[in-house]
């Protein structure tokens, strides 16, 4: 399981965000982090466990379904 070690001001959904790929997954980093629950924004520092994500496959479009920009 990978780690991150929070920087001052870090936020939860900005952790998710930045190291998960998507700030929806910022519950599966909550609950992996419970005893931090009431902190909203971050201190430096602290090492918080980052959740498995697998890829969303029901996200992604068949090539004839993509459209082009």
């Amino acid at each position: 399981m990978r780690t991150y070690t929070t920087k001052q001001g870090d936020m939860w959904d900005t952790i998710a965000f930045n190291e998960l790929g998507n700030d929806k997954h910022m519950d599966k980093l909550m609950d992996l982090n419970r005893k931090y629950h009431a902190m909203y924004i971050f201190p430096a520092g602290i090492k918080l466990q980052l959740p498995d994500i697998m890829a969303d496959v029901s996200s992604i479009a068949p090539p004839w379904k993509q459209v082009e920009g």
